[in-house]
């Protein structure tokens, strides 16, 4: 017989817990269950400090020397070598820089010129939006692409299909991808592929060089604890990059930028990926968030997210869960279906319980396992179980949409 989970058992696997030193390591308000770091994570204590270094001492008294000094006019290198560990790459192989809709727009565009002589592109129908826009508008600047957008990925791949776009965890399900199967299938037919990892950067082991992958992208800002509008990364294999030629011919990508040659001449290796200005003081939340990651071994992030997600996943047996439930299959979220699902996660929030809702009707809790407590499941759960006994969702300030959701 099977003895049932108390929320005894729970205070004792938290108590056991070895990422749970961790926890002091983040700014959480008191009385608040955060199950939104798959949106944005929270705050590293450490980064106040780190910001009001960057700006007293730094820009206020080393001035435009810090971009020496300071290392500012490598940061996008330097930074980008701290996360390729975090992403399965090697040094020289992740530059931090831009937003993930540039970075997409650089890839995208190399990765077409690579295979000239293909015009096809294969996406995931249910990517996130931004991707899909971003294709939308490379491939109409370029012209004479066809879009192939599908649920079945694997059954649309051919030898005429030049570049497989695909989400490594859906942002809206949580489902996960087989990274290395679905990188040796597009390999077969010459297909190139660039992988979204926003959903799974921090989450769990990513591993862009053992499965072959070519080109990847993904923000620093949700698992990764960077902060909002935190530096994106681009991942190119280095077998790729002295041939991938990106369109955005900035400044920083010259390969000798302090001549000022009229003519652009790309840089070596990942640099070539660079763009404009790097945003110094952006960099500093992150870095403090990458200290505590230097510390963190991904295996254990991964074993404590699927006990945490497939935890969430028994205690709502009942209600509509969306999320796969065999753990291989899934990121570190679980999503929930609800025709009222807008209204109940609003009243979740005045309870103290963040998720965040993705229409059209789904509430999604991300746990990160840095800072999620087991007992942060069995008492969130509780809440949501009695929001919807009593119905107060219904009360009409919850139908009341937010700018942001």
């Amino acid at each position: 017989m099977v003895t049932p989970i108390t929320r005894a058992h729970l205070e004792h696997w938290d108590e056991t817990d070895e990422l749970g030193v961790l926890r002091e390591e983040f700014v959480l308000p008191d009385g608040l269950i955060y199950l939104c770091g798959n949106s944005l994570g929270v705050l590293p204590r450490a980064a106040s400090e780190r910001v009001r270094t960057t700006v007293d001492a730094e820009w206020g008294q080393g001035l435009v020397g810090s971009w020496n000094t300071a290392g500012w006019f490598d940061k996008p290198v330097t930074v980008g070598d701290r996360l390729a560990r975090l992403v399965g790459a090697d040094s020289g192989e992740v530059l931090a820089a831009d937003s993930t809709s540039v970075n997409l727009f650089k890839v995208l565009s190399a990765a077409l010129a690579l295979h000239p002589d293909r015009k096809t592109v294969v996406a995931e129908a249910d990517s996130f939006p931004t991707d899909l826009y971003l294709l939308d508008g490379v491939t109409e600047m370029l012209g004479g692409y066809e879009h192939r957008l599908v649920e079945n990925v694997e059954g649309a791949l051919d030898d005429q299909v030049a570049v497989l776009l695909v989400n490594h965890v859906n942002y809206r399900t949580g489902r996960l991808r087989d990274m290395a199967a679905l990188t040796e299938l597009a390999h077969r037919h010459g297909v190139l592929t660039v992988w979204d990892l926003c959903h799974s950067a921090g989450a769990l082991p990513v591993h862009l060089n053992a499965c072959e992958a070519d080109f990847a992208v993904g923000c620093t800002y949700k698992y990764l604890n960077g902060g909002p509008g935190s530096p994106a990364f681009v991942y190119v294999a280095r077998r790729h990059q002295e041939r991938a030629r990106q369109p955005l011919s900035g400044w920083m990508g010259h390969a000798s930028p302090f001549t000022f040659d009229v003519g652009y001449t790309p840089s070596d290796g990942i640099r070539r990926f660079s763009a404009g200005t790097p945003p110094i003081v952006s960099y500093a939340p992150l870095e403090a968030s990458l200290d505590i990651w230097d510390r963190v071994d991904l295996d254990d992030v991964r074993a404590k997210s699927v006990k945490l997600t497939g935890l969430f996943i028994e205690l709502a047996a009942g209600l509509d869960v969306v999320s796969p439930t065999d753990s291989t299959l899934r990121g570190s979220q679980v999503s929930l279906r609800h025709p009222e699902s807008y209204a109940v996660m609003r009243a979740l929030v005045d309870r103290g319980v963040v998720g965040d809702f993705r229409a059209p009707d789904m509430m999604r809790f991300g746990f990160t396992p840095l800072y999620t407590r087991y007992t942060d499941v069995w008492d969130a759960l509780e809440i949501l179980r009695e929001i919807l006994a009593t119905e107060s969702w219904r009360d009409p300030k919850y139908a009341v949409r937010a700018k942001v959701t």
